[in-house]
């Protein structure tokens, strides 16, 4: 059902490698909904450029959402709360990736975050 990958985020003339799975069209719609927060990070990859809203409905944990161009460097960063009804990115992307705020994630968080845009 998933492919499991390591991909090279770019952020700032930096890079660093994330463990992510694969979405399919069926779980482009479900994201992290009903999943826990030790969940894998998920990575959505879309055909063309676009700012197609998120939510973060039956999500019961907050998580990291990083919207990448096509050489996966990150155009826009978020934190998402649950339950958001809609969460759109200022900037065109072509692929997002949803990290679950918990320890195993707790380096790239930071790293990502620390950082000013």
């Amino acid at each position: 059902m998933f492919n499991e990958k390591s991909i090279n985020i770019n952020f700032l003339n930096k890079s660093v490698k994330l463990d992510v799975k694969n979405t399919n069209t069926f779980t482009k719609f479900t994201g992290l909904m009903f999943k826990n927060k030790h969940y894998k990070n998920l990575l959505f990859e879309f055909r063309s450029e676009t700012k197609t809203p998120i939510h973060s409905l039956f999500v019961f944990f907050p998580f990291l959402v990083l919207w990448l161009d096509s050489r996966n460097r990150v155009v826009e960063r978020k934190i998402v709360k649950s339950f958001s009804l809609s969460v759109r990115p200022k900037k065109c992307f072509r692929k997002i990736v949803e990290i679950p705020i918990n320890n195993r994630n707790k380096k790239i968080i930071n790293f990502l975050m620390e950082l000013p845009f």
